[in-house]
């Protein structure tokens, strides 16, 4: 009787309702979507993170008293309004609240336990770096008293790429780079009976460009065989491991470093609200997983710098125009150096520890003597600011620079003048360079800009250059890409936008392999090899994550 009652539209209603169920029940959706809300609740990879000690909010000690108008509390306006003394003393405060120009405060020494943001002691930290410092087989040691057997069982040699012929090398006069373009070379040389003669007139007043870029290569014949073109690592074997990641501080990192330790892997990284985080890969027993973060700066961090006689104490650079040292031996960051200038660059010559580079405000670079405590020399080499300086490992009197006006330029610093000094080359993009680095041989130059391009600058005089196409957009939330060079001449490291690192051949002049993982879930952009560990490279990422691949 009641299917009688039932409409037409009503029992087509039904019937559509049947089919429906009927036709989900076959698909069986119900059984999928319990999959997929398992799959999505199973357990993520614990990865370490930082810990931030908290803040306790002071209670007020008077009682916080709630402003109520006239009209709320029901009582009658005053058409009275404010009285004459009332008035008179409001126009006397007023005028004694006009601006002044405040004088800039002084920073003095910030100890470990102002600075310290974490939570738990940082004592493991103190005694750790101290212990390995003083073990350090080189620490204190410049890299030409070092012998040469110890190096090569712990870094690699480019030579094993690269074969040279000094054979019938005597001698050789420089040109001058005035004249046809060139830098020249005006370092003699005798292989055989291993004599290094310089030129008299190494750096004249009419011969600009007399200074050798490598030393103790002279126009020699370089030959590179196919089957020597192999990293000293095999690339294939670089594995990114769980335990190898950690968060180590929140926000955008701008700079990430490698001790320089043999024994013990632990990276320094800074991000952009001043925050220098430390975190010991090789901790087990420290509390927080081995990290450890300091607030010494009030702007972004700009570089890291590990000084080279004593690697326990640390150089940092900052946007606010101060340049800190962490010195774990008095547990203090002491001031270097301040200025009312940004400083977007930081580097230290090699064999040279009492002087420190840095770029500041719009292409100005300095050069500070730590001990003396003034700047030595100011140039002013850009229209814009320089990014990163670095410095050529067979011959530290050349300087390269990249700088935001889109030109990468190498340097003598044996002469430069004051006034307007005059590069030995310039390198030029279309858009702003980010990085310029030499190859560990020293060869080479690296150069990376927003034109979407990685420039390669080779041969004895860097003449010969090529342009490798690679996606450097990043966009604003994300640091700028900047290729850094392995552990020899044979490979370029750089993040790409799909979580994964790019390993670029010079040789080949292309990408030959992509780093990439299922535990990288951010777009790793500031990179770092380890000095003397060879396969140990750190990443950083813009979300405060750094990544350690390793090939053991």
């Amino acid at each position: 009787m009641a299917s009688e009652k039932l409409t037409e539209y009503e029992r087509k209603r039904l019937q559509n309702i049947k089919r429906n169920d009927e036709m989900l029940a076959s698909l069986k959706i119900q059984s999928k979507t319990s999959d997929l809300s398992a799959i999505s609740n199973s357990k993520r990879v614990a990865t370490k993170s930082y810990k931030v000690s908290p803040q306790k909010k002071l209670k007020p000690e008077s009682p916080v008293v709630i402003r109520r108008s006239m009209r709320t509390r029901g009582m009658p306006p005053d058409s009275k309004g404010l009285r004459d003394d009332v008035l008179s003393s409001v126009n006397e405060i007023s005028k004694t609240l006009s601006p002044v120009n405040s004088s800039p405060c002084v920073v003095g020494p910030l100890s470990f336990k102002d600075a310290y943001a974490g939570t738990g002691s940082v004592k493991v930290l103190i005694d750790t770096i101290l212990s390995v410092a003083k073990n350090n087989p080189h620490c204190g040691v410049t890299k030409e008293e070092i012998d040469t057997d110890s190096v090569l069982e712990r870094k690699p040699q480019v030579g094993s790429t690269v074969k040279e012929e000094f054979d019938s090398v005597k001698a050789c006069k420089g040109e001058s780079l005035s004249e046809k373009g060139e830098l020249g070379s005006r370092i003699k040389e005798e292989v055989n009976a291993s004599k290094v003669c310089k030129d008299e007139n190494i750096c004249g007043k009419d011969d600009v460009g007399s200074c050798n870029l490598i030393k103790g290569v002279v126009k020699s014949e370089i030959k590179i065989e196919k089957s020597e073109l192999g990293s000293c690592v095999d690339l294939g074997s670089l594995i990114l491991k769980p335990k190898n990641i950690a968060r180590i501080m929140q926000g955008q990192v701008l700079v990430v470093k490698c001790s320089p330790w043999s024994n013990v892997r632990m990276v320094v990284a800074g991000n952009k609200y001043g925050n220098v985080g430390i975190w010991n890969l090789n901790s087990e027993q420290d509390e927080g997983d081995g990290i450890y973060l300091y607030h010494v700066h009030t702007a972004p961090v700009s570089e890291i710098v590990f000084q080279q006689s004593f690697s326990s104490k640390i150089f940092t650079s900052s946007y606010d125009g101060f340049i800190q040292l962490m010195d774990a031996e008095k547990e203090v960051f002491n001031l270097v150096y301040s200025s009312e200038h940004s400083l977007f660059s930081l580097s230290q010559q090699p064999n040279n520890v009492n002087t420190l580079y840095f770029g500041k405000g719009s292409g100005g670079l300095s050069s500070w003597d730590v001990r003396a405590g003034n700047s030595s020399s100011e140039w002013l080499l850009h229209e814009s600011r320089i990014n990163t300086i670095d410095f050529n490992s067979q011959n530290p009197n050349i300087m390269a620079t990249s700088s935001s006006d889109a030109t990468a330029c190498l340097w003598d610093l044996r002469c430069m003048a004051a006034d307007k000094p005059k590069p030995l080359k310039v390198a030029n993009h279309k858009k702003a360079i980010q990085s310029a680095y030499f190859s560990p041989s020293g060869r080479c130059l690296a150069t990376t800009s927003t034109d979407d391009k990685v420039g390669i600058w080779s041969g004895v005089n860097l003449e010969n250059s090529f342009m490798i196409n690679h996606n450097n957009q990043t966009g604003r939330w994300i640091s700028t890409f900047r290729a850094i060079w392995g552990w020899d001449d044979s490979c370029i490291f750089i993040g790409n936008m799909k979580r994964g690192v790019d390993v670029i051949s010079p040789f080949q002049r292309k990408t030959i392999r992509t780093l990439d993982s299922p535990h990288v879930t951010a777009i790793p952009c500031r990179f770092h090899a380890h000095p003397y560990q060879v396969g140990t490279l750190a990443g950083a990422t813009s979300g405060g994550q750094v990544y350690v691949w390793t090939s053991d």
